[in-house]
């Protein structure tokens, strides 16, 4: 009898749940795992379902051999985790530990002091001029040298090209000759990618299949056997880590020389071909000279500040997977709905075509651009949602109590869909929303549009990321017609970061 009443008590609890906070469906013991598994193809859809269904934009799912997860699309929310109650949100334990064999104790998948040192690190290295006029440099170099050669080579061939796969090997290119001072050419479309980038691609999938995992007891018993996916995941790790570390090996000693020597160059910093051992081979660009120069490279300058090696490590894969995903992902995705879009197209093009050139200054004058790409990233955010998790016990502000140790995730893809947040026109590509008044961006509450995070762990690289996408959309526009290939919406798939499925593929003319 007891049981029974137990039984009916626990239903009864699930069902007043449900009703004021819109959860899934919910069964004792199991929680809400029947739900969770038929949706895992879905889960972006089904949780913007019952975000927009809940009176207050947040939800709770509980699930057999997972932690009770709160989801919420509620600004105030978003504000008291990422901010107010900064201490009290850390991203604990579970969280890196999806991404810990892959992103080691780099900057994005560590918490307390750890982050602390990096950050200021970091933070210092990001604030230089001399690091954002590299920036600049360097995207001059990619687009002329090998971005507007394959295109063209497209337009003369009147062929299809997969966009995605281009901004992604351009984004890549360009990260590693900022973080790292080498070229890998991924971009080079006569040649195989290199080890390095496939060795990426295969890490950032299955680390992301870990976080999407009905039960992480599944995954851990294939890592701890050595098994299917959790093998190819410590081999491509291993490609990863040992590049990098060889790397980081070939720049100190080229930085010692420099440095005994007291000698300087001025070109671009890249490592010469020879010295690699066979980890980039044929893909290593060449410069005029073999000097390191000791300032440009982000992974000079935390080199020669005396930082540990693996840690340099690991903050310098951090920052090649946020610089070529990220960026890569919201490039995509705008130019399919400027594609799609007349008259967005012509307000852009009157915006790009008024500039003589691009520089740093020009560039931050963008501001029609920016606002597309920031309506862009509304709706196709390139990282979907982030988790933290609770120290202690806590009440957010709508109400929702949160235990010790639940996951408490924040959904951006979901915040851009949410009526009460941007209108009956939520689902419409429409960038002047991000005016106040013609040629006046609105200030926007991060809390609302968190796409770089907010608070303390505010991007790092969000300007730098924002002159990059400015620079290529810029570039391509002014030059270039894109037509995609298929009409329809294209699917949109949410692993570390957001993309197409099955890439996109477009038409390239030269625009008359």
């Amino acid at each position: 009898m007891l049981v029974l009443l137990s039984l009916l008590l626990l239903m009864l609890l699930s069902f007043l749940h449900r009703y004021y906070k819109q959860s899934p469906s919910s069964y004792p013991l199991i929680g809400s795992l029947v739900a969770f598994y038929r949706n895992r193809y879905r889960l972006i859809h089904w949780y913007t379902d019952l975000l927009s269904e809940s009176h207050s934009q947040t939800i709770v799912v509980r699930r057999l051999g997972a932690r009770r997860t709160i989801i919420t699309a509620n600004p105030d929310n978003v504000e008291y985790i990422l901010k107010t109650k900064f201490d009290n949100f850390p991203k604990g334990k579970p969280f890196t530990e999806i991404l810990g064999d892959f992103l080691g104790s780099g900057i994005f998948n560590v918490d307390g002091s750890l982050w602390n040192s990096q950050r200021k690190l970091a933070s210092h290295e990001f604030s230089t001029k001399s690091l954002r006029e590299f920036m600049v440099n360097v995207l001059e170099e990619e687009v002329e040298s090998k971005l507007f050669p394959l295109l063209d080579k497209v337009c003369r061939n009147d062929g299809v090209v997969d966009l995605q796969h281009v901004l992604r090997s351009f984004a890549f290119d360009t990260i590693c000759k900022v973080a790292l001072g080498i070229d890998p050419c991924s971009l080079d479309d006569s040649k195989p990618a290199p080890p390095l980038a496939n060795a990426f691609d295969a890490a950032s999938e299955i680390s992301a299949m870990r976080g999407a995992a009905p039960v992480s007891a599944v995954w851990k018993m294939k890592r701890a056997f050595n098994i299917g996916s959790e093998k190819k995941l410590r081999e491509a790790v291993a490609v990863v880590h040992g590049s990098v570390d060889e790397i980081i090996r070939v720049k100190k000693k080229k930085l010692n020389k420099s440095c005994s020597t007291k000698t300087k160059t001025k070109t671009l910093t890249l490592v010469h071909e020879r010295d690699i051992k066979g980890m980039f081979g044929s893909f290593i660009d060449k410069f005029d000279g073999e000097e390191a120069n000791t300032e440009n490279d982000l992974l000079s300058r935390l080199l020669s500040a005396g930082n540990d090696n693996e840690m340099v490590r690991d903050m310098v894969i951090s920052f090649l997977m946020a610089g070529r995903d990220t960026t890569s992902s919201a490039l995509t995705w705008l130019f399919w709905l400027i594609a799609s879009n007349e008259a967005v197209r012509k307000e852009l093009l009157n915006e790009l075509m008024s500039l003589d050139k691009l520089d740093f200054e020009k560039l931050k004058d963008m501001n029609y651009t920016k606002a597309c790409l920031c309506e862009s990233m509304r709706l196709y955010p390139p990282v979907v949602w982030d988790s933290k998790h609770a120290v202690s016990p806590d009440i957010l502000p709508d109400g929702t109590v949160v235990c010790k140790g639940d996951r408490v995730t924040y959904f951006p893809y979901g915040m851009g869909r949410m009526e009460e947040l941007w209108g009956k026109d939520k689902l419409e590509f429409r960038p002047d929303r991000w005016f106040d008044e013609p040629g006046s961006l609105k200030i926007v509450s991060p809390y609302k549009f968190p796409v770089f995070q907010a608070g303390p762990r505010v991007c790092l690289g969000k300007e730098m990321a924002f002159i990059q996408m400015k620079y290529v959309v810029a570039s391509v526009v002014r030059r270039f017609e894109i037509k995609p290939v298929c009409l329809g919406e294209p699917v949109f798939v949410p692993l570390l970061t957001g993309h197409m499925a099955g890439g996109f593929n477009v038409k390239v003319s030269r625009r008359v």
